[in-house]
């Protein structure tokens, strides 16, 4: 099980340095932050035991939001299943959505 997770949580590093945005208006403010931004996010869903939904897509993130746990600060609708590599691009893009980017 531990290897599985190791091997998830390797791909979504490095689907992390594949999506990483190239326009200026994309970057964060400190381009550190989005990296550890991710690792906390990925942390987070790794200790839930939700990173297999997470990379298969299947993980329903209207539990994160403001309407549920508010880690995520949007107001997310029931079936809101993000792709990844989405959600790794606003962590990079728009930490301040994310209460677990907040001491990163």
């Amino acid at each position: 099980m531990f290897k599985r997770l190791s091997l998830i949580a390797g791909a979504v590093a490095a689907a992390a340095l594949m999506v990483a945005p190239v326009g200026s208006a994309a970057k964060p403010t400190d381009p550190g932050q989005g990296g550890r931004c991710i690792a906390a996010g990925v942390g987070t869903l790794v200790d839930a035991g939700l990173i297999t939904q997470a990379a298969e897509g299947t993980l329903d993130y209207a539990a994160f939001g403001t309407n549920g746990a508010g880690l995520v600060r949007l107001a997310l609708p029931v079936g809101s299943f993000i792709p990844l590599n989405q959600v790794i691009s606003l962590h990079r893009t728009n930490p301040e959505l994310f209460a677990w980017c907040d001491s990163v």
